[in-house]
């Protein structure tokens, strides 16, 4: 990847600041009704990130200290605690928000180079240096701020990010057996991929569009193939 911690570091706090800016313009009417994703209220998607902000502090600790920090004690308990805080008034849901991501910009001031450069586990398990950590909270930031739909989109993205995002769903994807052999590539910024062994149609748009097709946030109505067909439907990211 040719992120540097620097970047993302920017990006996640860009990205709290954007959500902020979207939460405070949101009526209390707006936290019950639907998000973009599907089953879950925008109060549910406020209260997974103020968890998702608590469960990065914990690895943070675990770069710090050395002692294995789990993000969450388990999915169960990470899906009771969102389940349960969703239920609660706006006001209290918005202070949440805001309490967990000032606790984690102190985490993050906390860090030395030499805590930086260890490793822990994320939530599907895998080794990830610490340095991955403020880039999988960047993407919360941003990617649920679309999720809330309140009027923000991935064009809202710095490009850079919007490059690392693609990039990161290629990777992922690509892996999966059920993935399609395509190749990607922007028509705004001069970048392409190749999902499996990049023999199928070529995949073309703007940078943002191809991002959300990628994550499953929209169908690509605005990318067409090389054959002048729409995009398949990739397997889902994560």
């Amino acid at each position: 990847m040719s992120r540097s911690l620097a970047e993302t570091l920017a990006w996640a706090g860009d990205g709290a600041a954007h959500l902020r800016g979207l939460m405070s313009r949101m009526g209390d009417d707006a936290f019950p009704a639907p998000s973009g994703l599907p089953g879950w209220s925008r109060a549910h998607v406020l209260t997974h990130i103020a968890r998702n902000a608590d469960g990065m502090i914990n690895l943070l600790i675990w770069a710090r200290t050395g002692v294995p920090t789990p993000a969450y004690a388990s999915a169960e308990a990470r899906d009771a605690d969102i389940e349960a805080g969703a239920t609660r008034a706006p006001a209290a849901i918005r202070d949440d928000v805001i309490a967990s991501s000032d606790r984690l910009a102190a985490a993050v001031r906390e860090m030395t180079e030499q805590a930086w450069s260890a490793h822990v586990k994320n939530v599907q398990g895998v080794e990830i240096p610490a340095t991955d950590i403020p880039w999988i909270r960047a993407r919360e930031m941003w990617i649920h701020a679309v999720d809330l739909d309140v009027g923000a989109s991935l064009a809202d993205l710095p490009v850079p990010m919007l490059v690392e995002v693609v990039t990161d769903v290629v990777r992922v994807v690509g892996a999966k057996p059920d993935c399609p052999p395509l190749r990607l590539a922007t028509t705004d910024v001069d970048r392409s991929w190749v999902l499996g062994d990049g023999t199928g149609p070529e995949v073309r748009g703007p940078a943002a569009s191809l991002a959300g097709w990628a994550l499953g946030r929209s169908r690509g109505k605005d990318l067409r193939t090389s054959e002048g067909k729409k995009p398949p439907v990739l397997p889902r990211w994560l």
